[in-house]
């Protein structure tokens, strides 16, 4: 019996622009969406929303929809109410943290419009959403909660008023305290410049391609659980806690799915309870939200108001910030809710070396839909913040903003750097970043034709916005969360299988939705055995045949995520080696192992990879006391985040008549560490582009004073389309991580963190002129206009 040994190429997969393996199905129609899932004897499961933000429920009258054809089943939250628990939060980041019960069917009040009060279930999906309608609920109306401000003061109407207060936790740093630097308030009084600033973060609402979907079997000897999740490990995990079902028998499967951006990220309502009825019922049940649940029933992103205090001299060096947050919470505590804001707080200081810093947040309770992490997850909010603030100390100082940037950020020969918010930034190169992007953008250009339209006083002004920005990603060291309160680790788990033909499985606990895994990790596992990139198979998204793992967000799948699997690969190596000595009668110490083949230092005598997983499959002559097996399993806790950077320059041109803004050009130069596939790489670089300057353009959830979602739908909601966006010109500078041995950087958030205040910091420049100061994004055309109208010099 014996193998094939196919001939080795000597180019390295890592760096090479792939094609991705997944894209062959995921674009050609041959995906497996949760909802093209059909099992037999399978049920659909309907939801009635509240159609008011806060309300007690007098009274439901479900009996006409028990009645209508093809129903099966109508609950209410009063059937479930003793099952359906509290839906979790996973991050108390305070001792006196405020929880309130989450239940998945509201019971005896309803805290948001959107909220589910009843559900049904029927033989078709159609029969369902025809019996919905036929529920009848009586409301009697509470006070709505709905301005953060408002709702954060003492004596403010009640969300829950059996808290007392609308305000969740309040969480601090402090660098005197913390020991990092200096005393704030001392720092600002001595300022020779002081200035404060208030911004307002947006409601933004996750528009993933593929609504949410889930699909629950209960007929096998493990119940088996179909979701559109980013968190399939963590979905179960949260499940059999919250429903008290034993975690072995219950069976999570994230399939393809279709983006997240951290909108999936979640434990849902409607995960626990298509699971509960399924369970009680005994056949499988599905169900599959609308494009419009999803704007109103979906947690949301962002919302935030951001009080800045920042203290310089008059040479432009920083001397101290100051941040006081209000982050919108929503009606509940959502899986990591309370936290994302205070992602933020290790942020606000950006690339720059601030010797006194300040954080406070209060998290702040409305009767909104619940917030939780969006693409980027508290850093954009932090970027945006320090990117308006440095913007507007140039120009209290009359300083070019980039040259106000160079005098405060940490330079390259300074790395690795102890920041002011206790982190330790590895390594990074601000200055190349920002040269290469200054001679890709035409800065100076630019700058001059902006100078002669002013001059010529021209309609349409041209903006040029700046943003130089880090972020930590890969989240992350588990200790840190620990210090944190974080209800989990930050490891990753991988595991390689040696087939005997010299075919490998790959099993990574990061389950991916659309960030290509399958393809990056074959090229990383190509390099380290030997085989072919062909020849690998990657697994994941299934709690059976991938049962360990903490999936995918933060961008830590390759930084966490892929250095599992080299550690994995690694240990297949070490296994190896004492059957390759067997085999060529040498000992292991005098073997070299590359591009597959282990070979006798000195000598032409070798055997590869492929004929070594044949022999330990026959095991006819092993040597004594080594098992027949190759495969190998790592997890693997980083020691560090990743700290990822770049710079980003947008050139607007504003019209003054009518306030319509056009990106006239952007250029963002990134420093991610090492790139595995550059293809992808500029995939995600475009994507988290698109998002960031949507927030700073187009998108805002809206609601009307009762508490309505205005914007619940794509009518409404604005995401732009290729037409509204710009070509991008990017490119790249290289400076290693130092904290992993691919040393790879986080990217997958990246172009929305940066993308948001270079835009909006353009938008201003381009008016500054005609005193405008800020616009509240997004900056649509009225509010540009307004803005224009309002300032100074304005009505022209």
């Amino acid at each position: 019996m014996t193998a094939t040994v196919e001939p080795q190429s000597t180019e390295l997969e890592i760096g090479r622009a792939r094609v991705r393996k997944e894209d062959e199905h995921l674009i050609t129609g041959r995906t497996r969406w949760t909802d093209n899932l059909v099992l037999p004897g399978m049920l659909h499961a309907a939801i009635l929303r509240s159609p008011v933000a806060h309300a007690t429920i007098s009274r439901i009258d479900a009996e006409p929809a028990r009645s209508m054809p093809g129903v099966v089943a109508v609950y209410t939250g009063a059937d479930v109410a003793e099952e359906q628990g509290s839906l979790p939060c996973a991050w108390p980041i305070t001792e006196d943290m405020l929880t309130p019960n989450a239940p998945a069917l509201a019971v005896d009040t309803v805290q948001f419009a959107g909220e589910a009060v009843a559900l049904v279930v029927a033989r078709s999906s159609a029969e369902a959403q025809d019996a919905i309608e036929a529920i009848d609920v009586d409301y009697d109306d509470l006070p709505v909660v709905l301005d953060l401000a408002a709702a954060a003061k003492e004596g403010a109407e009640l969300v829950h008023p059996d808290l007392g207060t609308n305000i969740s936790a309040v969480w601090t740093f402090d660098s005197a305290e913390a020991g990092t630097g200096g005393d704030v308030e001392d720092a600002i009084r001595d300022g020779e410049v002081v200035i404060e600033r208030t911004f307002r973060q947006q409601r933004l609402i996750p528009s993933f391609m593929e609504p949410r979907s889930v699909v629950v079997d209960p007929t096998g000897s493990q119940i088996t659980m179909w979701s559109a999740t980013q968190v399939p490990h963590i979905l179960r995990l949260m499940l059999a806690m919250t429903l008290g079902i034993p975690e072995h028998k219950l069976r999570v499967i994230a399939p393809d799915v279709g983006g997240g951006f951290g909108g999936k990220l979640q434990v849902t309502p409607e995960e626990l309870l298509t699971l509960l009825v399924a369970q009680r019922l005994g056949k499988p049940v599905k169900y599959t939200e609308s494009r419009s649940e999803t704007m109103v029933a979906a947690h949301h992103g962002r919302d935030q108001i951001q009080k800045l205090t920042l203290a310089a001299r008059r040479d432009g060096t920083v001397t101290a910030m100051k941040v006081e947050l209000l982050a919108g919470m929503g009606a509940y505590l959502r899986l990591v809710t309370s936290g994302v804001p205070i992602l933020g707080a290790f942020m606000f200081n950006g690339i720059y070396k601030f010797p006194a810093y300040h954080f406070t947040c209060t998290n702040v309770f409305t009767n909104q839909v619940p917030t939780d992490a969006y693409r980027g997850a508290g850093r954009p909010e932090a970027t945006f913040a320090i990117e308006r603030m440095m913007d507007e100390l140039a120009t209290e100082l009359s300083m070019d903003p980039l040259e106000l940037r160079e005098k405060n950020w940490i330079k390259h020969e300074e790395f690795p750097f102890d920041t002011i918010a206790g982190l330790t930034y590895d390594s990074g190169n601000y200055e190349a970043a920002t040269a290469k992007a200054k001679e890709l953008f035409d800065y100076d250009g630019l700058r001059r034709e902006q100078a002669e339209r002013r001059e010529r006083g021209d309609t349409v002004q041209l903006g040029i916005g700046v943003s130089t920005f880090t972020e930590m990603c890969g989240l992350a060291p588990s200790r840190v969360l620990g210090s944190l309160s974080y209800g989990a680790g930050g490891w990753e788990h991988a595991a390689i299988r040696m087939l005997p033909t010299g075919k490998v499985e790959v099993v990574t606990g990061s389950s991916a939705h659309g960030q290509g895994h399958e393809t990056a990790w074959s090229q990383i596992v190509a390099d380290q055995l030997g085989v072919p990139f062909e020849d690998i198979e990657v697994l994941h998204g299934d709690t059976l045949s991938a049962p360990r793992g903490l999936d995918t967000y933060g961008s830590r799948s390759l930084s966490v995520g892929a250095i599992a699997v080299v550690k994995a690969a690694e240990k297949v190596v070490g296994k190896a080696r004492p059957i390759a000595a067997h085999m060529l009668e040498a000992s292991p110490d005098d073997l070299e192992f590359t591009g597959g083949q282990f070979r006798v230092s000195g000598t032409e005598k070798s055997v590869g990879l492929t004929d070594i997983a044949l022999a330990v499959f026959a095991a006819h002559d092993l040597p004594e006391g080594v098992e027949p097996n190759l495969d190998s399993e790592a997890t693997y806790d980083p020691d560090n985040f990743s700290f990822p950077h770049g710079t980003h320059l947008c050139a607007t041109e504003v019209d003054t008549e009518t306030g319509f803004v056009k990106i006239r050009k952007y250029v963002c130069v990134d420093d991610i560490g090492h790139v595995v596939n550059p293809l992808i790489v500029e995939g995600q670089v475009h994507g988290g582009l698109a998002q960031g300057i949507a927030q700073a353009l187009y998108e805002d959830a809206v609601y009307d004073e009762s508490g309505t979602l205005l914007s619940g739908s794509f009518a409404e909601y604005l995401v732009p389309g290729t037409p509204d966006l710009p070509t991008f010109v990017t490119d790249r500078t290289e400076t290693p991580a130092t904290g992993n041995p691919l040393g790879v950087k986080g990217v997958g958030e990246a172009g929305t963190i940066a993308s948001t205040p270079a835009v909006v910091n353009s938008v201003i420049d381009a008016l500054r002129h005609l005193g405008v100061r800020d616009v509240e994004m997004p900056c649509s055309p009225m509010r540009v206009w307004k803005a224009i109208q309002a300032a100074e010099g304005g009505a022209r």
